[in-house]
């Protein structure tokens, strides 16, 4: 899917190098390379510069140069073979060599030095990742990541079109999922359902996305628990099925927590459910800007304590854009500030020892007057339709 070139956000990235003084950015990192560039690669082989001044150069195999001319905002496209009879190395570092060739004009070069995650590329299952010499290609680097995170902190109005649209698609999947569920199918089952819905129908959603992926952690009932894989136990019938769920939208994500009781729920769940909605909501109020992070994971953290709960051993909010997870995330020891045109996944949880519990999450543009939900599947989950009833019926929550 091709879209506008988004000056806003290049104009923010070359306004943060030349404060830093930095001349070029030299990327590798499937997100930063679609950041910059608007290119999702199919494999990993690719990277982007992006000098202070002067258009971005793009680098990528040529299997993957119709890919280029549809999507990439850069003219300047360099390729090269995946395969070369001539060169029997990797193609990572032939693209490599490309790249420090690109990079070589300028003085002051950023690399990603540090990175804690990176979104996979369009093949998914085996991601490509760095090797010693793409560091020391560049011996004299900074670490241009914190630079990149604070410009990917702040959403331009075309990543939000593009955060609504994955949006759109995951709670899609979810009324899909409500409508089938059934107790006794198996977790992966439940999971197959949401998957096979966001990359069937959200591949080509409103001829606006290219390619909709979905990824999942399913479980029901007393199989909830943080940290594990999907299984094969049964969906119950007066309990949560709870749904962990990202989709990406040609390289823009959104990040879930959603649940579905195909039944009456049961009132422990009940009663769960409504202390984490409390504390959800003080978690919403206190998302203004300028509002501290740390204080954002404080109040969470002591709200599920002061309802005689245990604190998640998970994260409880952080960025979302072109990863499911990304900076900034609220932490105690990290500081910093909420800022309008953040988005932010809200993840609060409680979990009984031996299984069970709930989590709610939802992603949250930060407006000047407080949160707008991106998402219209609900978090209180008690008023949806039960499989089989009229669906007209079913309450809209937020």
């Amino acid at each position: 899917m091709s879209w506008p070139r988004d000056d806003t956000k290049l104009d923010r990235v070359r306004t943060l190098m030349a404060e830093q003084e930095l001349d070029a950015l030299v990327v590798r990192a499937p997100d930063n390379v679609l950041y910059l560039t608007n290119f999702w690669g199919m494999k990993g082989f690719d990277a982007a510069v992006l000098p202070r001044e002067g258009e971005p150069v793009l680098v990528t195999i040529e299997p993957s140069a119709q890919d280029a001319a549809e999507m990439a905002w850069t003219e300047d496209v360099r390729y090269v073979p995946g395969y070369d009879a001539a060169d029997p190395r990797p193609p990572a570092l032939r693209s490599l060599e490309t790249a420090r060739e690109a990079a070589k004009p300028y003085g002051r070069v950023g690399v990603e030095l540090s990175l804690g995650t990176q979104a996979t590329d369009r093949m998914v299952g085996e991601p490509t990742t760095y090797t010693k010499a793409w560091f020391d290609a560049f011996p004299d680097a900074i670490d241009g990541t914190p630079l990149l995170n604070a410009a990917r902190a702040i959403k331009t109005g075309q990543e939000l079109e593009r955060m609504r649209l994955a949006n759109e698609i995951a709670a899609a999947a979810m009324e899909h999922v409500a409508g089938k569920l059934e107790p006794g199918m198996k977790e992966s089952e439940a999971a197959a359902l949401w998957q096979g819905f966001v990359h069937g129908e959200g591949t080509g959603w409103k001829g606006k996305v290219e390619l909709a992926l979905g990824f999942s952690l399913v479980w029901s009932g007393p199989g909830i628990r943080t940290f594990t894989a999907t299984g094969h136990r049964p969906v119950q019938e007066h309990e949560p099925t709870l749904f962990e769920i990202w989709v990406c939208a040609d390289g823009y994500w959104c990040d879930h927590t959603k649940n579905v009781c195909p039944g009456t729920l049961d009132p422990r769940y009940d009663e769960l459910l409504d202390a984490l909605l409390a504390v959800y909501q003080r978690a919403l109020d206190h998302c203004r800007p300028g509002a501290s992070l740390a204080e954002l994971d404080r109040l969470i953290r002591s709200g599920i304590n002061e309802a005689g709960l245990d604190e998640p051993t998970h994260p409880i909010a952080h960025g979302v854009g072109a990863r499911a997870h990304e900076p900034p995330y609220a932490h105690q020891a990290a500081g910093g500030t909420i800022e309008q045109g953040m988005v932010l996944a809200i993840e609060p949880g409680a979990y009984w020892e031996g299984g069970g519990g709930l989590r709610v999450e939802d992603n949250f543009l930060i407006t000047a007057d407080g949160v707008e939900k991106l998402s219209s599947y609900p978090d209180d989950f008690r008023g949806l339709t039960p499989k089989g009833s009229d669906p007209s019926l079913r309450r809209r929550c937020s």
